[in-house]
């Protein structure tokens, strides 16, 4: 499928982050981290809106052109990272600070991210539920993975359910054999791609 991509800027903010939080309201990590629907149409978006500042400013946003997909990169050098990370705090002050999932889920993530080979991390992929079945985050998340093969960089993501992982396997992500185990919660499955061809 031909899909027109372009990269996002900063006033592309809002609509990013309507797109994600549309995408994932009823995603089951989404209900574990807001378990209250009602709290989450609240607060979901500004959960969201800060994984869109960390691609704008630390990595990039390919979005679709007519709005429907949008996939959030940033490319992650080898080594254990420099210092702690505060986005899971600011997960946590910005949407919800009296829910410690909304901090939680980032800390658990980021205890398993790989760290011995640079890599391209697609932090999230979001398509419009309208456009859902499409191919449409197939397509956008295509030319990076072309580039990865071509550069010989590998790929990693977390998988938020069985049906995404299906999908990813599709696209050569293999699953590292491990689980982020979120407390009573769905398992989330990081996904490996070694650069092919």
């Amino acid at each position: 499928m031909e899909l027109e991509i372009r990269q996002a800027g900063e006033s592309d903010r809002a609509a990013v982050t309507r797109l994600l939080d549309e995408a994932f309201m009823d995603d089951p990590v989404s209900g574990w981290v807001f378990p209250d629907e009602e709290h989450r149409r609240r607060v979901h978006g500004l959960f969201l809106g800060v994984f869109v500042d960390v691609a704008l400013s630390e990595g990039r946003v390919d979005l679709a052109a007519d709005g429907s997909a949008a996939a959030l990169w940033l490319r992650v050098p080898a080594g254990e990272p420099e210092g702690e990370d505060d986005t899971p705090s600011r997960m946590r002050e910005t949407a919800d600070p009296d829910n410690e999932r909304a901090e939680l889920v980032g800390r658990l993530t980021g205890a398993v991210h790989p760290t011995a080979e640079a890599h391209e991390y697609l932090l999230m992929i979001a398509v419009s539920p309208d456009r859902q079945g499409e191919g449409l985050g197939t397509a956008l998340i295509a030319p990076v993975l072309e580039r990865c093969d071509r550069e010989g960089i590998p790929a990693y993501l977390e998988a938020s359910s069985t049906r995404s992982r299906r999908l990813y396997e599709r696209l050569g992500f293999e699953p590292t054999g491990t689980t982020v185990d979120l407390p009573d919660g769905p398992p989330m499955f990081p996904m490996w791609r070694k650069p092919q061809g």
